[in-house]
């Protein structure tokens, strides 16, 4: 069994920035996906950025330039570093892990920008 819990949500201006965390513990596999996904009101889930064990990085068009996707050394946490975040930034950001055809979630964090 895997758990993943998001910190680092918030309350921050547009033209802000903020960094999201995700620690995983639990049977981690070396082989893996880890990723970020966001949800806001009315919509749905979206991919936002993601890194596979090997440290290759896929990011959606809108988030490209802004936000930073990586890992610790011992790949258990994640992390998100999103700069110049705009009012369309503001969502339920959730911590994915996909390994072993199985997919696990974090109970999301909540990031508003305000304009």
């Amino acid at each position: 069994q895997v758990q993943l819990v998001e910190s680092g949500g918030g309350l921050v201006q547009a033209g802000g920035s903020l960094r999201l965390s995700c620690a995983a513990s639990g049977t981690i596999f070396s082989i893996n996906v880890m990723g970020w996904y966001r949800q806001a009101p009315g919509k749905q889930r979206e991919l936002v950025a993601s890194i596979t064990s090997g440290g290759s990085t896929n990011y959606a068009d809108s988030v490209k330039g802004r936000f930073t996707i990586y890992r610790d050394s011992a790949k258990t946490t994640l992390y998100l570093q999103m700069n110049s975040l705009n009012p369309e930034d503001t969502a339920v950001y959730y911590c994915n892990l996909g390994q072993q055809y199985r997919n696990y979630w974090g109970q999301g964090t909540l990031v508003t920008v305000s304009s």
